[in-house]
């Protein structure tokens, strides 16, 4: 029997998709919205962070960059490690010169006095002489009535060089009325020239020398006679105690103000621009004034002078502008403290201001120093530039805006004691640059900053030897044109 049953299917089993709930929903949507604000607050933070360190940064460059200009601007040029050397050599021996005497009239202002005296205490020691303390110069434009005794220490002056050349305060009582041989000693003499003089005291007891400056050559001297002029110009010829100390009071109220000072040399006084003939700058009725100064100076040779000439050629001091402009544009800023060495400034606070304009800062002396301080050196001129050599001495930086007796004194100074920071102005290059700069030419800021900078890279005071006379010049005229031994001693005075 045959079974027709239809084949059977079974039902497909259905799967069940479970819908959220609107709750679990809303938690997810939550949590989603939660993990977002989480990243994006993250990164925020992340990108803050960032931000706000680069600020900083920024601020961190610029505070080294700023240390790095405040080095270029205050430190001293690398020395090489040389120091002062003025020992003499084992051959060396000091002068007797019991019997023979030199009396000497130092000319001139303090620094052309101190480098005279220092020359005469080495023509004493070639000649076999015993010094008589200098008389100095009361005759001078300052009219000082100053002593030697006055302005420097005579005790330690005897003493420190006992033994080098014999040193008395006066002449012999026996002497006082004996003839004399008066000499002009001719300038920029050689040791030759001094030994043969020495054939004087065949006939003379005493030889007096009427100037004392430029005696000796600046160069091809015995190394023992350049030493010992060392010696006793930066060693013998300190100054008397009571400018020494004044002069140390001052430094410490001027370093009491501001860490760091420049010492200006602003040779901008009556005499110096008269003696010139530099106008610039000036108005018709001050230019005349100097005019008729100049004509009435007897021992001022010179009478007409060219003051467009001179200013071309780099002969003129700096004015208190220029200054200004010069000092700015190497980088100094307007908080400077600024000791302005010099007399009364030509003109007062009209001249001074388009200094003090830029560089409100500056200070001299009478505002360092109490009126019954400074009494004791009123009306002594050669007194109170001994405390303005002190204080320029000292500086962190010189500046002097002319190179008189002053500033080349100060700046061999400077060189000896480890070539403190000089900035010696190229006042020739200057002239073409400001001139340049009032024509429109080239534009006042970073432009004028550059190529003063690049004019002055190589006159900061840094070791050279001692320059000659430029190529060409024959003749004693070279020996006038050679820098002078006191503005650079070395070789002689100075070594590894």
């Amino acid at each position: 029997m045959v079974n027709n049953r239809s084949p059977s299917f079974s039902k497909p089993s259905v799967v069940s998709i479970r819908r959220p709930s609107p709750f679990s929903l809303t938690i997810y949507i939550i949590c989603l919205f939660s993990f977002s604000i989480f990243i994006f607050v993250f990164h925020s933070n992340v990108i803050l962070e960032e931000e706000q360190k680069r600020p900083l940064s920024i601020l961190k460059e610029k505070s080294e960059s700023k240390q790095l200009q405040n080095d270029i601007l205050w430190e001293a040029p690398f020395n090489y490690g040389l120091h002062p050397c003025v020992k003499p050599t084992s051959k060396y021996k000091a002068a007797q010169g019991l019997d023979r005497y030199m009396t000497v009239r130092s000319n001139g202002g303090l620094n052309q006095m101190r480098a005279g005296i220092a020359d005469m205490v080495a023509v004493a020691h070639i000649m076999n002489a015993t010094l008589v303390i200098p008389q100095l110069d009361k005759r001078s434009f300052w009219q000082d009535t100053s002593k030697f005794s006055d302005i420097f220490d005579e005790k330690h002056f005897i003493t420190t060089l006992k033994g080098d050349v014999r040193i008395v305060k006066e002449l012999p009582k026996e002497l006082e009325s004996a003839p004399r041989a008066r000499k002009h000693f001719t300038s920029w003499s050689s040791m030759g020239y001094y030994e043969e003089t020495t054939e004087l005291w065949k006939e003379y007891q005493v030889i007096h020398v009427a100037k004392s400056d430029s005696r000796l050559a600046n160069n091809d001297l015995p190394l023992d006679i350049q030493r010992l002029r060392c010696r006793a110009l930066y060693d013998a010829l300190r100054f008397s105690p009571p400018i020494e100390s004044l002069g140390k009071k001052l430094v410490e109220r001027l370093r009491s103000r501001a860490n760091r000072y420049i010492a200006l040399h602003l040779r901008y006084e009556k005499d110096m621009i008269a003696f010139t003939g530099c106008t610039y700058g000036l108005t018709n009725t001050e230019a005349e004034e100097l005019r008729v100064l100049r004509e009435h100076t007897s021992h001022w040779k010179i009478k007409n002078i060219n003051s467009t000439e001179q200013r071309i050629g780099g002969f003129c001091p700096l004015t208190p502008n220029e200054v200004g402009m010069f000092l700015q544009a190497l980088g100094y800023p307007a908080s400077t403290l600024i000791y302005v060495a010099a007399g009364e400034i030509y003109g007062g606070n009209t001249h001074l201001l388009e200094l003090t304009s830029r560089f409100p800062n500056v200070v001299f002396k009478e505002m360092l120093a109490s009126e019954e301080e400074l009494k004791a050196f009123s009306h002594h001129a050669s007194q109170t530039a001994a405390l303005d050599y002190i204080i320029s001495v000292e500086s962190d930086v010189f500046v002097p805006s002319h190179s008189g007796n002053m500033a080349r004194a100060v700046e061999g100074h400077r060189r000896f004691l480890g070539h403190r920071k000089t900035i010696t102005p190229d006042r020739k290059g200057l002239v073409e640059i400001f001139d340049m700069l009032e024509a429109g030419k080239i534009e006042n800021g970073s432009s004028l900053s550059r190529l003063i900078i690049k004019l002055h890279k190589n006159r900061q005071g840094s070791p050279r030897k001692r320059e000659n006379a430029p190529f060409g010049v024959k003749g004693r005229a070279r020996f006038r044109l050679e820098e002078s031994f006191y503005q650079n001693p070395y070789p002689e005075c100075i070594c590894n």
